[in-house]
């Protein structure tokens, strides 16, 4: 995030988003650069509408956070011995796929 923070601040700012200015602001910060991070958020904003992306996702999040709600109250309700037995089963398979990662 440190990265995409640092991308916002120069926008904020009015200056140009360069591979160097978001190391320097990182720099700054005491945060270790990852230089193929920096090349690729700066290869990822080319050409982007930064006002436009913000725009555009300021009106997004309300609208989604409205809709759960309808979505919520349209679900029929389980019983809740067969909600808590799902549950278990889920965490089970989470575990099981969280081990093949560590061996």
């Amino acid at each position: 995030m440190q990265y995409i923070y640092s991308a916002m601040v120069l926008y904020s700012a009015g200056k140009e988003i360069t591979e160097d200015a978001i190391t320097a602001i990182l720099t700054a910060a005491g945060v270790e650069v990852d230089a193929a991070k920096v090349k690729a958020l700066v290869a990822s904003l080319e050409g982007v509408d930064i006002k436009e992306a913000i725009a555009n996702a300021s009106v997004a999040a309300p609208a989604a956070a409205a809709a759960a709600p309808a979505a919520a109250a349209e679900a029929p309700k389980e019983d809740k011995k067969a909600e808590a037995e799902e549950e278990k089963v889920s965490e089970d398979e989470a575990a099981a796929g969280l081990s093949a990662l560590f061996g």
